[in-house]
């Protein structure tokens, strides 16, 4: 969002951007990874402190990505999932245990939350793509069904913000992983068909 911004103001720079990156570091990938680590990995000893580390690397080299690609990639979508959506993920995830008072160690739990730290960070440096919604327009006029929905979404998040933030970023990060997986089918069926033909 920063970035639109500075693009729509024209005020952007090299400063901004490399400032940007750091700031983006410090807010993706180190704050969520010590959020979790310290709120439930603590006494997992070497697991738990690799699971952080697994997560703040993999966003570090996604946001190293990021850069190198400016100008490059396909603008509609993100090559791995954002760092943003991957700590909104991991910060819904301890928000909405909190929320619905789970206090004391579970080990299934525990387990879960691990797998969906190391997850996010793997989907975060994988080839999968994400849509981006950078093709939505906010300059021009918005049609009654778009702000209908704004709505009702603002609604919604209100009166359970921990779980809306959970499992919508929880549904986009498998959003990828159906498209992915829905590409790669049809490229099997057309390879079929021209073996056919």
């Amino acid at each position: 969002l920063d970035g639109r911004v500075a693009r729509l103001t024209n005020t952007q720079s090299s400063f901004g951007e490399q400032y940007d990156s750091l700031a983006d570091m410090l807010s993706f990938c180190v704050a969520p990874a010590l959020l979790v680590y310290f709120w439930q990995f603590s006494d997992l000893g070497k697991i738990g402190w690799l699971g952080a580390f697994v997560y703040t690397a993999a966003g570090a080299l996604r946001l190293a990505r990021f850069n190198t690609q400016i100008g490059v990639e396909d603008k509609r979508y993100f090559q791995g999932l954002p760092s943003p959506a991957a700590a909104a993920l991991v910060a819904g995830m301890v928000w909405t245990k909190q929320s619905i008072g789970v206090t004391e160690y579970d080990q299934y739990l525990t387990l879960v939350s691990w797998v969906i730290l190391v997850g996010a960070g793997v989907l975060m440096v994988s080839n999968i793509r994400y849509y981006s919604f950078k093709e939505i327009n906010l300059k021009g006029r918005a049609s009654f069904k778009l702000l209908l929905i704004a709505t009702l979404i603002i609604i919604v998040t209100t009166l359970w913000p921990s779980a809306i933030l959970f499992v919508f970023f929880l549904a986009y990060a498998v959003s990828g992983l159906i498209m992915t997986m829905v590409e790669v089918r049809k490229k099997r069926q057309m390879k079929k068909r021209a073996k056919n033909a």
